[in-house]
This record gives structure tokens, sequence and C-alpha cells, in this order.
């Protein structure tokens, strides 16, 4: 197997458990508060800024055209496609009435990890790392997309996420970035490889972190009593 199936293989139950989580089950079946997918959206806006810097590390320490494009491109997806994405989708949840439940206050516990992470692994490693740390974030989006594209229940938010991360145009860019990672780490060493695993893994847990924490809008807290309050 390549390089990243193999990551993904190793750590399959946790993957899977993105797969499994309620969030998406409930988002899958048109079920999903509200107030949780509002809660989601505003997070992930404090979110990919960050991711967004991470890629930027990429740019600094590209080794050569190539790595330099992919990481461009990278940066041109999040920058111009997805923060607007999200931004249309906080706009249409909120006409649509949903409860703030403080999403939009601060970056939560979860995304200050998850960024946090990402920020310091390309801080840290080289480019094979932070291709590493930044590919089950979008990997997983695209599987799990294409996966509830055909049996979603139409929903005015939730139909247009899925289709907007199952689209040819992401699915192949996802691919792209996969392939690329597998050429770059042709011949690498095992100490070299057991550290991708280690991060490839951590990057997923914190992936399933931010599924929690959006499904339970887990703000910080004293700032969660304030909204209870």
């Amino acid at each position: 197997m390549s390089l990243c199936e193999t990551l993904r293989g190793d750590c399959g139950e946790l993957w899977q458990a993105l797969h499994d989580h309620p969030f998406l089950h409930e988002l899958a079946d048109g079920s999903l508060a509200p107030e949780r997918f509002r809660f989601y959206v505003e997070q992930d806006l404090f979110f990919l800024p960050e991711l967004a810097r991470a890629v930027a590390l990429g740019v600094a320490t590209a080794g050569d055209e190539d790595e330099l494009r992919h990481f461009a491109d990278e940066m041109v997806a999040v920058a111009e496609s997805e923060i607007g994405n999200n931004r249309d989708l906080l706009a249409r949840v909120v006409e649509l009435g949903a409860s703030d439940r403080g999403g939009g206050l601060v970056a939560a516990p979860a995304t200050l990890a998850y960024s946090g992470f990402l920020v310091a692994t390309a801080h840290r490693g080289g480019v094979l790392e932070i291709m590493t740390a930044l590919l089950p974030c979008t990997w997983s989006y695209a599987d799990i997309a294409t996966g509830l594209r055909d049996g979603i229940v139409e929903h005015p938010l939730y139909t247009r996420w899925a289709r907007y991360f199952a689209s040819d145009d992401y699915v192949e860019l996802i691919a792209r970035r996969r392939r690329t990672l597998d050429e770059r780490a042709a011949g690498i060493g095992p100490s070299r490889r057991r550290r991708l695993y280690e991060i490839f893994t951590m990057s997923t847990r914190l992936e399933l972190a931010f599924w929690e924490m959006a499904y339970a809008c887990e703000q910080w807290p004293d700032l969660a009593s304030k909204e209870e309050a």
C-alpha cells in the first residue's frame, strides 16, 4: 500500500469513528440541531485561518516548485473557497433562526488544540510533516462527504455542506495531495515513517475531537456558564 493508505489503515478504528460520529449521522438524515451546525461553522471560521498559517509555513519550507505549488494550491482552497463557503453557511443558518451557543466568541478548547498542533508541527517539521499533519482534515471530509452524498436527506444547509466536499474538484484536489505525499515520502526510513504515523494519528484524533466539540457545543467553561445564564 501507499504511505497514505498505510497511515489511514494503521488508525482504522479512529478513522471509522469519524464516519460514525452522531453529528454526521444526524447531518445526513436532516435531524442535526441547527445550533450545533452553527457552532461547528463558527468554530471552523476560527480554525481555517490557523490551518492557512500552517500551510503558509509549508510554502516557506518548500524545496522546489512542485512543493511550492502543492501548498499554494492548498492556500487558495482554504482562503478563497472554504472560508467563503463557511461564511455563506453561517449567514444562512442564522437566517434560519439557529440559536447562538457561543461558538463565535473565541476558539473553543478543541479548536485551539487542533489548530495549535498544526501550526506547531509546521514550525518544527519539514515538508513531509506538514503535508501529513494537514491531510486527515481534508481527506476525511472528502471521504465522509462522498459516503453521504447519495443517501443524504435534502436540506437547505446540510446537503450543501456534503456536496461541497464531495464535489469532483474537491475529491480530485485531495487525491493530488495524497499522490504528492506518497511520491515525496518514497524511500524514507523507518524512524521518519513512525514520526509521520504519529502526526497523522494525532491529527485524526483532533479531527474527532472537533466533531465532539461541535456536537456538544463545548466552549470554555466560563463562557459557557455566561451563555447559559
